[in-house]
């Protein structure tokens, strides 16, 4: 689009923003059995003019061509700046009445956008966009800007979200510690639309810092870990950034642009004071400690008259604010109240961890209930009765309570191999007993050696580890009472039968992966709905397999692991920190989803330098351009289907086909002829 046709948009477009359509018109009916009315209201009459200076009415009447009603009023409509008491919105014939009802700031332009809450009466056609314009001061701030919310793991669009522009010179600068969203009102919103694109006006020509707020409650407010958050690295003046293109969807049915800014949003953690809770015993052997905050930093942990290795610890990991502690001590030998103290890391009212040092009392007694009675006295009597008789008592309702879970299936894949879960920490496993052996065609079995690993981030998890091979039978066997448990509890004898995978019955898919530089990255295989189904992490240059990969559509999803601690890691907000990038990976036809099938070794080349490239606005706008591309192709493609499957051959000749390939960003808004055809 050549730089004049832009400048033209810029003008046009303030009147489409401003309130649509300012011209009378003739009310649009739609001919009695005639096509379903589409068309949204149009605006006939305001009352004050839009874009009034020097504004001091009370109340603004907007006339439509027709019957309208508003919903959705709470979640649509927003003023920018903020006012304290938002404007109440009535319908008055065939028009509303704006009351304005907050005390309004000297020498500023405020808009009401209405979202798309104004739709006509019948059809509920919304105007989408609709904003009301003034200023309090002698003119109205003009400037505009354009932007791209989008979340920063998923890479997919954020639909909705506000903007927020604060005017750089009124803030204190803080690096490093950045409270900007917390302490202050912005003066300018904006908002996103569902495709994730934003266009910010009544600026001023001066620097901007400006953050990205997914707004999950409508309460114009950011709470930490509940709505997302998006920041920029520097400051903006609209003035002083590129040109950019605007127009009228008209699939959408809503104004878009290039995108001039790029927000990589992400859930931050809400900061919780780190603390203490409460500490329950539910279980003679078992005790539970509650904080409010995940991964406590614990020094250490001393309980009277119980040794330390008798004293079992569920690992600490990342999400979790619980510890699980077992006491691996005969029961008869535990008081009814262990007391103790922990010392761990606390938040003082500075919000600094310090040391601190917090006495324990486990209380615990067993509180029998009458069905536990009547089964308990059950069973004394009768081992009274067999003791008489000279006999051995076994009770024919006895459930073992020993818990034992393995992992593996009828197939299990020889390079994750599987699990053996206890219900509660095992503090005796005999593992020479367990037996592992292959079974050959003939039935004929051969040991296997075997070794098992706990698990360092749950100790009631072992892997069992074993040269497997491939397309071969097994069985897998563990003997009566070679697993105690912290309880007391023994296992019953369980055997199990499987086979390792045949390797003809799945696809391998190899990976060329350069341009790395200096970072690692993090490789999913995703099946086509984003579920992972392997992973590869530290990768750098060189040739990577993911083997067993089941046949069907796959994906990968790319995370650049810049501190390489084999994660993604979301940002900071206060600390100004950006989330790591994480992409999806498109090969040079811009297909993201490949088919394997069984047997097929599926080859993929990854240069790094192209799928991170830094996204300045003209790569911004190829990136969205492809994706509006293959988003129109794909629905080209259901509407082919559905014509060949001879759906709606009644009309035919009347539908439509919908945009296909090849349309880009002005494609997918109708361009620059989409807004002129509006207008006119």
């Amino acid at each position: 689009m050549t730089k004049s046709c832009k400048i033209v948009l810029r003008v046009v477009v303030m009147l489409l923003f401003g309130g649509a359509f300012f011209s009378r018109c003739a009310n649009i009916m739609t001919p009695e059995g005639g096509p379903k009315d589409t068309i949204p209201p149009v605006i006939v009459k305001l009352e004050p003019d839009n874009f009034t200076t020097n504004f001091k009415a009370k109340k603004v009447y907007i006339e439509f061509n027709e019957f309208v009603q508003i919903k959705d009023q709470n979640k649509e409509l927003f003023t920018s700046p903020a006012m304290k008491k938002l404007p109440l919105i009535a319908t008055r014939g065939k028009g509303i009445v704006i009351t304005i009802r907050d005390t309004l700031k000297e020498n500023t332009t405020y808009a009401i956008d209405f979202g798309s809450a104004i739709c006509d009466n019948n059809e509920g056609n919304p105007l989408n966009a609709m904003r009301y314009i003034f200023s309090t001061g002698d003119k109205v701030d003009s400037m505009m800007c354009s932007g791209y919310t989008a979340d920063s793991y998923k890479a997919d669009s954020v639909s909705r979200t506000f903007i927020w522009f604060y005017i750089a010179d009124s803030l204190p600068s803080t690096p490093g510690y950045d409270s900007t969203i917390f302490n202050r009102k912005p003066d300018v919103i904006a908002r996103a639309q569902k495709n994730g694109i934003f266009i910010a006006q009544n600026l001023k020509p001066v620097n901007y810092r400006i953050y990205a707020i997914g707004d999950k409650n409508d309460n114009q407010l950011y709470e930490p870990g509940t709505d997302m958050v998006g920041l920029l690295d520097t400051v903006y003046n609209p003035a002083t950034m590129p040109e950019f293109a605007i127009w009228f969807d008209s699939l959408r049915m809503y104004p878009s642009a290039e995108p001039q800014l790029y927000f990589r949003m992400f859930t931050d953690k809400a900061f919780v004071n780190q603390r203490l809770v409460d500490a329950q015993r539910p279980d003679q052997k078992k005790a539970v400690l509650y904080f409010n905050s995940d991964y406590p930093r614990i020094d250490s942990l001393i309980f009277d008259n119980i040794p330390s290795d008798k004293i079992l610890l569920d690992p600490q990991t990342n999400g979790r604010d619980t510890m699980f502690i077992w006491f691996n001590v005969p029961a008869e030998q535990l008081p009814d109240t262990i007391k103790g103290k922990i010392v761990y890391y606390r938040h003082d009212s500075l919000r600094q961890l310090s040391k601190t040092r917090e006495p324990l009392k486990l209380a615990w007694r067993l509180v029998e209930t009458k069905e536990q009675q009547k089964e308990r006295e059950r069973i004394e009597k009768e081992k009274a009765k067999a003791q008489a008789e000279g006999k051995e008592y076994k009770d024919p309702n006895y459930k073992n309570p020993f818990v034992l879970t393995i992992s593996a299936g009828k197939d299990v894949n020889p390079e994750k191999s599987f699990d053996i879960t206890f219900g509660t920490p095992a503090v005796k496993f005999d593992t020479t007993a367990v037996e592992l052996v292959a079974i050959a065609e003939d039935k004929s079995t051969t040991p296997v050696e075997k070794h098992f690993v706990r698990d360092s981030m749950n100790m009631c998890r072992w892997t069992v580890k074993a040269p497997w091979k491939e397309k071969t039978n097994y069985r897998f066997y563990i003997p009566k009472s070679s697993v105690t448990d912290v309880m007391g509890y023994e296992n019953d004898s369980t055997a199990i039968e499987f086979a390792t995978y045949d390797p003809e019955k799945f696809s391998t898919v190899s990976l060329n992966v350069t341009g790395e530089g200096k970072n690692k990255y993090i490789i999913l295989l995703t099946d086509s709905s984003g579920k992972t189904l392997q992973e590869k992490t530290g990768v750098t240059s060189g040739k990577y397999r993911f083997n067993y990969v089941t046949p069907g559509d796959i994906r990968l999803r790319i995370i650049e692991d810049k501190n390489g601690n084999g994660k993604w890691d979301a940002g900071d907000v206060i600390a100004g920190l950006q989330p790591e990038r994480a992409e999806g990976y498109f090969n040079e036809k811009r297909e993201e989803t490949f088919t394997t099938k069984m047997n097929w070794d599926f080859e993929i080349n990854i240069d790094m330098n192209q799928v991170f490239i830094p996204m300045t606005m003209e790569n911004l706008v190829k990136m969205l351009d492809d994706k509006e591309e293959a988003r129109l192709q794909k629905l080209y493609e259901e509407w082919k289907k559905k014509q060949e499957a001879g759906q709606n051959k009644n009309n035919n000749k009347q539908q439509a086909a919908p945009m296909g390939g090849g349309m880009g960003l002005g494609g997918m808004a109708g361009g620059l002829g989409g807004l002129t055809n509006t207008l006119r």
